[in-house]
């Protein structure tokens, strides 16, 4: 097993810096490791206005959610032993030529994952923090409960989620019947102590009163809803196929009054036949979102008012935007090189299906906003997340073409991307703060987002499709 995890390990590496540059991928850490070096001697700045308590509940979520974007490997299933990385031929298609199963190989894929994003995010931030305690002067030993507590809050994401894409690849029912059992959990726990239920989230309560009782017990947990995830992974096999009645023609009708309608039909049937359309959206859309508004109930009271939905409706529209990878993760420019469609024309196609997936958020938010008893800032929340998100892929789009889940890792692509969300996040923020009304003047993201779609059209054109 060691072998085939530290081979995949070195495959990763090679994917990776050949696209963008071996440098360009090793400094990726050290940007988070300096984000969070300098971010540590802000903190007492922080405190003036968010106490300790509620700043480290919030890192904690984050950490959290990270978890859950990238644990839904149950979704991934025959796609990553076949379609996904077959024609790359890489490590994880090896069962079809050596002596090893699926299930070992996928357990090595899905060990190597967990530690690859560790060592991207959750390392080099917690390292930063523990480099800048003597300056900070936080004690040692609490630098590295952080450490700690925020690679346990990532790995909750990641196992609770890889449990739950596992359960919904086995059987959608028994994914609800779980789900209701932990909702009534979760609402005993809080109608028997009085008590919101995130504080009762394990990192945390480590991170308030660590004892070794309790950290035994979160390794267990994870352990085991690890092992089940695991066993009830079980791809087709090779031999296997299955049929489907002609959907792309019907499709390409209903899509008629897009710009490419074979295109868009495409898309759909890659992410419905994948099961990505629908576990996607519980799992990379609704589930972190859900959670997010779990967390920022606690620091209600030090928002302005109404400012908890309008935060709420900017981080949607952030996390809407990365839907623009769902379209775009099954699919590279090779097999079209040999027609007639340039990969501008594939960009546009990928945009038109991410706008018709905009609806999701629209809803959420505007649900979010009617159970929150906001109803009447519903508009302006719904217009500021969706336009956060078309700006957000329009960045995206110009910075990463059709490779947005590789890319991102390359450092430069980040910085950017950052920079240029960050500033439009921070002053949108403020507008909303001010007035909730003035949520509709995002609507000017409309300009910039067109042209960086347009940029991205013009640059991803004259790149080599070798490239791709």
């Amino acid at each position: 097993m060691l072998e085939l995890f530290r081979n995949m390990m070195k495959e990763e590496w090679r994917v990776h810096s050949t696209m963008f540059g071996s440098l360009s991928f090793a400094l990726f850490p050290v940007m988070i490791f300096g984000i969070a070096f300098m971010g540590s001697f802000l903190i007492p700045l922080m405190h003036t206005t968010i106490p300790a308590g509620n700043l480290t509940l919030l890192i904690h979520a984050n950490y959290l959610m990270l978890g859950i974007m990238v644990g839904g490997f149950g979704l991934l299933g025959n796609e990553v032993m076949n379609r996904r990385f077959g024609q790359a031929s890489l490590l994880a298609y090896s069962a079809r030529s050596l002596p090893l199963s699926e299930k070992f190989i996928f357990t090595n894929f899905v060990v190597k994952d967990t530690v690859y994003y560790f060592s991207l995010w959750v390392l080099p931030f917690g390292f930063g923090y523990i480099l800048a305690s003597p300056f900070t002067g936080v004690p040692l030993a609490r630098a590295l409960l952080l450490l700690l507590t925020l690679t346990l809050s990532f790995l909750f994401g990641l196992c609770g989620v890889f449990f739950l894409s596992a359960v919904y690849a086995r059987s959608r029912p028994a994914l609800w019947l779980v789900l209701l059992a932990l909702g009534v959990g979760v609402g005993g726990l809080s109608a028997a102590t009085g008590m919101n239920p995130a504080l009762f989230f394990p990192p945390l309560l480590l991170n308030s009163a660590f004892t070794w009782g309790n950290l035994v017990l979160s390794c267990v947990v994870l352990a085991i809803l690890f092992a089940v995830a695991i066993w009830l992974f079980n791809p087709e096999s090779v031999g296997s196929e299955k049929s489907y009645r002609d959907s792309f023609a019907p499709l390409m009708q209903r899509f008629s009054f897009l710009p490419h309608p074979p295109l868009a039909a495409k898309d759909t049937l890659d992410l419905y036949r994948s099961g990505s359309m629908v576990g996607q959206t519980i799992f990379s859309f609704i589930l972190p979102l859900a959670v997010i508004w779990f967390f920022l109930s606690l620091l209600g009271p030090y928002f302005p008012p109404h400012g908890l939905l309008f935060i709420f409706a900017i981080t949607a529209g952030v996390i809407a935007s990365t839907m623009y990878t769902w379209v775009t993760m099954f699919d590279s420019f090779g097999p079209y090189a040999c027609l007639p469609v340039a990969v501008s024309t594939l960009i546009e196609s990928k945009l038109t299906t991410f706008a018709v997936l905009q609806l999701v958020p629209a809803l959420f938010i505007a649900v979010v906003a009617l159970l929150s008893g906001e109803g009447a800032y519903l508009l302006p929340a719904v217009v500021l997340g969706i336009s956060v998100s078309f700006y957000a892929v329009g960045v995206m789009a110009w910075l990463t073409g059709l490779s947005p889940n590789v890319l991102v890792y390359d450092v430069k692509v980040l910085a950017v991307y950052l920079v240029l969300v960050g500033i439009v996040l921070t002053v949108f923020t403020g507008l909303a703060y001010a007035n909730p009304l003035y949520a509709f003047a995002s609507l000017a993201l409309a300009i910039p987002a067109w042209l960086f779609i347009r940029k991205a059209k013009v640059k991803w054109d004259a790149v080599d499709p070798a490239g791709f």
